[in-house]
């Protein structure tokens, strides 16, 4: 790695080290002097650009939006944590469809939710270049006012809109929402819970679904689905799953009594009706006329009515349910971190059971 000494070395166009992947900055302590510092800038392209540097970590890099094949894999350096953050050692990510929507910028740019996005997240490209906001993994190093983490503990977490979970580590501040990994589960099955476990507890809340009240879960095979299924009836619900012919029988295995085949009937044509319509897809890809199939005092909810409240205390409500025996994970396939692209290739066609994830 060739060293540079002053910035005035490199070419006007490269000035901004922080956009440029050429050149980085590292900060020199000088022995002579007492908590004096300088800066020295240096090419990643030398003659070592071959070679990972030190405390180089893999990332899955979103520099565009697009098509799956915009994830490109590379180092990049490994963040260290500031006074109030974790640095945590991630085993597992998810890939959700909430991914697949910001990697391929899916809404259209200028609808209300379009321009919400693009305020909060970059028009042209994601701001954070590392996707990806559900993860698990291991505390490796605290901050000095961390209080509620170790170095050591295992734990789990969803980042919203901070992302960095497609990469060997990142930094969280504790106050996101971040907790103890559930002792027993494994650290892929830990990345299935965070993502339609917190929605689906969100929305069933919303709608106050209480014991001896009849749901549908219309989209009872996908991430949100599947865990609406379990907690509905773990809050005493006699629960209707609505999927495909090859989804049914694992289905019902989660708890549903009743299991109807969406490509061979018409859920809103039957004379029964239900206290709570939990739309678990969202009316992007399915929007239901379901009305009449409610109860006078019934409500149709859909999970992409609104933002979710997103808070510690649902994943440790989700911790309780799991110690219980009543909330298990759901894993569709599980790829390596180099085959992100093609994890995503997968969600995309908006046929999975339950989650995918990803190894480091």
């Amino acid at each position: 790695m060739v060293g540079l000494p002053i910035a005035a070395n490199i070419p006007l166009e490269h000035r901004r080290s922080v956009l440029c992947p050429q050149y980085r900055r590292v900060k020199v302590w000088r022995s002579e002097g007492k908590g004096l510092c300088a800066w020295r800038v240096e090419r990643t392209d030398g003659p070592l650009a071959g070679h990972r540097r030190r405390n180089a970590i893999k990332a899955a890099i979103c520099r565009a939006y697009g098509p799956p094949e915009v994830l490109q894999v590379c180092d990049i350096q490994q963040p260290v944590p500031k006074h109030h953050e974790v640095s945590i050692k991630i085993h597992t990510a998810a890939v959700t469809a909430s991914d697949a929507i910001v990697r391929g910028f899916k809404l259209a740019r200028w609808s209300p939710m379009g321009l919400g996005m693009g305020l909060a997240l970059g028009f042209t490209r994601p701001r954070n270049p590392i996707l990806g906001n559900i993860l698990a993994g291991e505390v490796e190093a605290v901050g000095r006012h961390v209080s509620r983490f170790r170095v050591g503990d295992q734990v789990y977490a969803f980042t919203m809109l901070r992302f960095g979970a497609y990469a060997e580590y990142t930094c969280l501040p504790e106050s996101v929402v971040i907790a103890s990994k559930p002792q027993n589960l494994s650290f892929e099955e830990a990345a299935a819970i965070p993502y339609g476990g917190l929605i689906a507890l969100h929305f069933l809340r919303k709608a106050r679904v209480a014991a001896g009240q009849k749901v549908l879960i219309y989209g009872a095979s996908g991430a949100i689905g599947s865990t609406a299924v379990q907690l509905a009836r773990y809050f005493g619900a006699d629960v209707t799953g609505v999927c495909s012919t090859a989804n049914m029988a694992w289905v019902q295995a989660l708890g549903a009594e009743t299991v109807i085949d969406y490509t061979q009937e018409d859920f809103t044509k039957r004379d029964e009706r239900y206290d709570l319509i939990l739309n678990a897809v969202g009316k992007r890809k399915a929007r239901l006329a379901c009305q009449r199939s409610l109860t006078p005092q019934g409500k149709h909810v859909t999970v992409d009515d609104g933002n979710p409240k997103i808070r510690t205390e649902g994943l440790l409500c989700l911790n309780e349910v799991i110690g219980a025996g009543k909330l298990k994970p759901v894993i569709d396939r599980v790829y390596p971190l180099d085959q992100i692209a093609e994890a995503h290739r997968y969600v995309d066609q908006g046929h999975k059971k339950g989650n995918v994830v990803i190894t480091m």
